[in-house]
């Protein structure tokens, strides 16, 4: 999709200010519901809700711009503008998760405590086997970081920039990217531990990293690609903390 038809506009009306607000916090919303509220609800009920909500967030963006700006969501041809920066972004990232995590968090045991919470959470969506975690990994990785992308570069991003300069937009957008993220880390660490903002501080990071590329590059290309990488790379530590329940 192009930036174009959201940044090249007239300064943004009262309905989009509320539409970005809703934008903003409806995946921390949706992330509550299924991942907090329902935490302890069978596992039928979490998935219900989860696709409930990602429906919701991602149909969120096409209807707006074509049930309220009267337009055709359109889908630009890919282009390779800002891939190779995006490549390089995501294997140092992951390059880092690596070192972090099997050269100090791990041997240090910060993990210890997180680890269960971690195997429970596969479990209760239904994760028993080495094939369902590659399959939910590889639709994480490939689809949802796409669907990430188009809502938080294209959507909210683009918004942003139709009312506020380019820091400020990519500021707000990367922090209300980040911000659905404390919840699955504060779970799993707690939400007065270091490392919980530590990581959600690397989130705030790369989303601001992926809005820039997209400002630069003009194509959502080269940032679902880094983003895919770094997704990918959780998944690659996230084996080695639940194998051993669903092996």
């Amino acid at each position: 999709m192009t930036n174009s038809s959201l940044t090249a506009e007239l300064p943004p009306t009262r309905a989009d200010r509320v539409m970005l607000a809703i934008a903003l916090v409806l995946p921390t919303l949706v992330t509550w519901l299924y991942f907090v509220a329902l935490a302890n609800q069978p596992t039928a009920v979490q998935q219900w809700a989860y696709g409930v909500g990602k429906v919701v967030q991602f149909a969120l963006p096409v209807l707006w711009v074509w049930l309220a700006l009267g337009r055709k969501p359109r889908i630009d041809r890919p282009s390779p503008r800002g891939v190779g920066l995006g490549l390089i972004f995501g294997l140092a990232v992951m390059g880092a998760m690596a070192g972090l995590y099997y050269g100090g968090l791990k041997p240090a045991g910060l993990f210890d405590g997180p680890t269960e919470e971690v195997r429970q959470k596969v479990a209760s969506f239904g994760i028993h086997s080495a094939a369902s975690y590659i399959a939910l990994a590889t639709f994480y990785s490939l689809a949802h970081s796409l669907l990430e992308e188009y809502y938080w570069r294209w959507f909210v991003f683009g918004h942003c920039c139709r009312g506020l300069k380019l820091p400020t937009a990519i500021g707000l957008s990367s922090v209300g990217f980040a911000a659905h993220h404390v919840l699955v880390v504060g779970t799993y660490f707690g939400y007065d531990s270091p490392l919980t903002w530590l990581f959600t501080a690397g989130i705030v990071i790369g989303g601001a990293f992926w809005a820039w590329l997209y400002r630069r590059s003009g194509s959502l290309v080269g940032p679902w690609l880094s983003h895919a990488l770094v997704d990918a790379a959780i998944f690659v530590i996230g084996w080695g903390l639940v194998r051993q329940s669903i092996i």
